[in-house]
């Protein structure tokens, strides 16, 4: 080999040297576009037709490890206004409390627990998007779960009913037509807390007439027990049937030690 062909293999093999030693680029991530709070270009959840599974034409009757908070005849043992004792201006009658005057909040509060409420939005359809049957439950950390009138009433899909308002809107709508009752059960699971550290988010499912909409979707941080709250914004809606159960533990499977023999 000539001395000008040895230096340029040796050449060649420094730079193939250079190159493997230099670390490879790793190609940019591009973040992931989301749809912000109340996109109106938002996939619109399927529409289905509840069946009917809970009941349509009065109200069902709690379990019997229920707490009633309201039972169609008052409102003030369980509730206050958006926790001020003062005079409850909701009207109650025929069996159904109609929002008035502020929100209303429980007295009490609730740890992991099934909550199950009764609604309808008025008969008589005013307004349109979210200015229709407008309303919404509050359980402390979690997202408010929409209440509206989301019988073939458009608007942004993160803001619809059952919608876990402005961040995810129900798997379907299942609503049932203006006037008619509808149903929420709402299981909630606060937050595990353990040497300080959560070492299970909060979690939250919502069954809308019957129908999953929602399941252990997870909440962040660390948040409480939680009163319950119904929100006025400024439409007639009505409620019912309105309870509350503790839930259980599941046992590990570890029977509990004999008693001990005197």
């Amino acid at each position: 080999m000539s001395f000008r062909a040895a230096v340029v293999v040796g050449l060649f093999a420094v730079g193939a040297l250079v190159i493997a030693q230099e670390p490879k680029k790793e190609p940019e991530k591009k973040e992931a576009k989301r749809y912000k709070s109340g996109d109106m270009s938002r996939p619109r959840p399927r529409v289905i037709d509840p069946g009917t599974a809970t009941p349509a034409d009065h109200p069902g009757k709690p379990p019997s490890d229920a707490v009633v908070l309201f039972d169609g005849t008052g409102l003030k043992e369980e509730w206050t206004h958006g926790g001020k004792d003062i005079e409850i201006k909701w009207k109650v009658e025929n069996g159904y409390a109609e929002v008035k005057g502020g929100n209303l909040q429980t007295r009490r509060k609730f740890g992991d627990s099934q909550v199950h409420i009764e609604w309808a939005t008025p008969k008589e359809v005013k307004g349109n998007g979210q200015g229709r049957g407008n309303s919404g439950v509050y359980l402390g950390g979690f997202s408010e779960v929409q209440v509206l009138d989301s019988f073939q009433n458009d608007t942004y899909p993160d803001g619809q009913a059952a919608a876990l308002y402005g961040r995810f809107p129900p798997l379907v709508n299942a609503s049932r037509k203006p006037g008619e009752w509808q149903v929420y059960d709402i299981i909630a699971q606060l937050p595990k807390v353990e040497d300080g550290k959560v070492t299970r988010p909060g979690r939250i499912t919502v069954l809308h007439n019957g129908v999953l909409v929602h399941h252990a979707v997870e909440f962040p941080g660390r948040f409480g027990e939680f009163n319950i709250l119904l929100q006025d914004h400024g439409n007639p809606v009505r409620y019912r049937n309105i309870w509350a159960r503790k839930l259980g533990e599941y046992d590990d499977g570890t029977p509990p030690p004999e008693p001990k023999k005197k």
